[in-house]
């Protein structure tokens, strides 16, 4: 699992970048022929990990049911993310993660809802839907090196 967290941490790094060098309205951009934008991008990577790793376990989840419903799967955004909202994604980037870390180090990852993804792989664990996570972390980067060229 080290390698897993590694691997992680990196890419929270990576995403960290966009939120720290763009500004709120080229983070909020939706450019013609797509139908989100970075922010949310970014949102989603983190509501994702929480519902495939804590949710999915029957834990609760370490971000806002709001967070949750505004950035799963099948939204867009409805409306500007405030300076507000950027600062606390950039914190919930890695408080994510490093209590995730911890708690698998802890053993309370014991049981699991099954769940088949978007993509046909059926997530079996915690330690899998981590796993997968960082391969959803991976499109999402590749969906926004996209939208950078276009705000």
């Amino acid at each position: 699992m080290q390698t897993t967290f590694s691997v992680l941490r990196k890419s929270r790094e990576l995403y960290l970048r966009f939120l720290d060098n763009y500004t709120p309205e080229q983070l909020n951009k939706v450019p013609e022929g797509f139908n989100n934008n970075i922010y949310w991008n970014i949102a989603h990577i983190v509501v994702t990990q929480q519902r495939v790793v804590y949710s999915l376990s029957g834990l609760p989840m370490m971000i806002s049911e709001e967070m949750a419903k505004s950035y799963m799967r099948g939204t867009k955004p409805e409306r500007d993310a405030t300076q507000a909202e950027i600062n606390e994604l950039k914190e919930l980037l890695f408080t994510t993660v490093d209590k995730t870390e911890q708690d698998f180090n802890n053993g309370i990852f014991t049981g699991y809802k099954e769940y088949t993804t978007e993509f046909g792989y059926t997530l079996r664990s915690a330690k899998e839907g981590l796993e997968f996570n960082n391969f959803h972390e991976g499109v999402h980067m590749g969906v926004i090196m996209s939208l950078r060229k276009l705000v």
